[in-house]
This record gives structure tokens, C-alpha cells and sequence, in this order.
């Protein structure tokens, strides 16, 4: 039996992939995009429907619980997408560059881009910036690994920007998004920009474009899956829907456990061999 019809006979579920989510844009269908750090997180995510995966160097103060995503690891990134990749049956796993692999020499940037190919089996890396990142998209696409740009508020150029500021200038913002299209970019991520932005973005390209408070106009969205159930600590965005209170359920679980320890409820008699 050829591997194309052990394939055609298979329960496993259709991978999303950049071709599908070219098909998306154009047949008018939203994208759906949530970052995931573990494997149970990702499995639960991929199993409710979720398009694409982002291991996203968020982690740094999602997981971390640092102020900024500068301090991550290459290896740290590696480590997380590897979970993330096994864990997904049906979702596209896409991966960020971590500071400062897309900002150090183009081949630098292959190598880092090859190792989360190899090392995690997730399928797309993504990369901060725009037209003067078109080089290096270009290049790590030629290397044949599908990379998705980044525009608007990058998280990495915190410290350059003075914070974490929405992105204003709409001619530059357009130009990129643009840029990281012709250089080969399968998809452009637009962050923090005003809605009428969003949409010249969106008007301006053919590829599809996933906003996270850029407004409702691009083919999808995403969110830092924490923000939208509830398990964060401190400031959250505008721009996040709050779909969850994971933090006070876990937290109503443990304060019910240490009672039960405490008044001698736990183990029981049920629970003990």
C-alpha cells in the first residue's frame, strides 16, 4: 500500500496549512489563532477547532512572568513548541523568533528557523517586522520554511518604542505588510493598530492577515489564550474578550483542597488503598 493511500484511508483530522488558510481569505472564512505553551493547553485548543497555534515568545510573561518577551531563549522556544507541535492532530503550529534571532545575521535567522522545523515538527516560524525584514523572509522562505510577519506594535522593539504603544502611522504600516507579502510571507500578523489601519492593511494585501487589536476587519484574530480565560496576573488588554475565569477556578480548587487536608476530609476512605 503507498504512503498516499495509507493517508486517503486515515481518521486523523485535515491539517490546516498555509495553502488552506490562503483558501480561507479567499472563500471569505475567518481564521481562528490562539497561542499555547504545553501540551494539554494545545491538545485542548486543537480539539476545539482552533485554526493555527502560536508558540509565541509571550511566554516569556505569560509563563515566565517576566515584564517584557526579551529575555527568552531559542532553546526555551524549542522546548515549549516541541509540546505544542505533538500535541496538535489538526492546527498549524507557528513559532516566533525570539529576540534577537531575526535581528542578527540572515543566516543566523535559517538556522534558528530550520531548528524549529527539526527539533519541534511545528510548521511555520514568525517573524517581528516588515519591509526591513523583507530580506530576511525572503531568504528564510527560499530555505523552504513558511514564516509569518509581524507589523504594527512588536513586542520586541519594546524598548526602541518607549512601551507598548498603538501604531498610528498608516502608510508605514501598509508598506510593511506589503513588503513581508512580496517577500513571501504566507500570512501577516497586525498588532495594535486603529480599526480603519486594520482595514487598508487587510485591502492592501492578498495574504491572509490575523489581527490582535487591530479591529474586525482582517481574516482572523488572535489572542494570548491566558488573556482570554482569565489565568493572568495583572494588566489586561483592550482588546482581549475575556471568555474564561480559569485563575479563581483553580484558585476555589486549591483553597477546597487545603481545607480538606486541614479539617481531615482528604484522603478518605474512597481514596485510600
Amino acid at each position: 500500500m503507498s504512503s498516499q493511500s495509507r493517508s486517503a484511508g486515515s481518521s486523523k483530522p485535515s491539517r490546516v496549512t498555509t495553502r488552506r488558510l490562503q483558501k480561507m481569505r479567499d472563500d471569505g472564512k475567518r481564521i481562528s489563532m490562539l497561542t499555547a505553551y504545553d501540551f494539554p493547553t494545545a491538545e485542548v485548543l486543537d480539539e476545539a477547532g482552533i485554526d493555527v497555534l502560536l508558540v509565541g515568545d509571550s511566554l516569556g510573561m505569560v509563563v515566565q512572568g517576566r515584564d517584557t518577551t526579551l529575555q527568552v531563549t531559542m532553546d526555551q522556544m524549542i522546548y515549549h513548541a516541541e509540546m505544542v507541535a505533538r500535541a496538535a492532530k489538526r492546527a498549524m503550529v507557528v513559532v516566533d523568533l525570539p529576540f534577537p534571532e531575526g535581528q542578527l545575521e540572515i543566516i543566523r535567522s535559517i538556522e534558528s528557523s530550520a531548528r524549529v522545523l527539526q527539533e519541534t515538527n511545528a510548521h511555520a516560524v514568525k517573524l517581528e517586522g516588515g519591509a526591513e525584514q523583507a530580506d530576511r523572509i525572503a531568504a528564510i522562505v527560499t530555505a523552504g520554511i513558511p514564516v509569518m510577519a509581524h507589523v504594527g506594535l512588536r513586542p520586541q522593539n519594546v524598548h526602541v518604542d518607549g512601551g507598548y504603544r498603538v501604531q498610528r502611522d498608516a502608510q508605514s504600516l501598509v508598506n510593511d505588510a506589503q513588503a513581508a507579502e512580496k517577500a513571501g510571507a504566507f500570512a501577516v500578523l497586525v498588532e495594535c493598530v486603529p480599526v480603519e489601519i486594520g482595514k487598508q492593511i487587510n485591502d492592501a494585501v492578498s495574504v491572509p492577515t490575523i489581527g490582535i487589536g487591530a479591529g474586525p476587519h482582517l481574516t482572523g484574530q488572535v489572542l494570548v489564550t491566558n488573556d482570554m480565560i482569565g489565568f493572568h496576573s495583572g494588566y489586561s488588554p483592550k482588546f482581549v474578550r475575556k471568555l474564561g475565569d480559569v485563575r479563581t477556578a483553580i484558585a476555589d480548587a486549591a483553597k477546597a483542597y487545603a481545607d480538606a487536608i486541614s479539617d481531615g476530609s482528604f484522603p478518605s476512605e474512597d481514596e485510600s488503598f
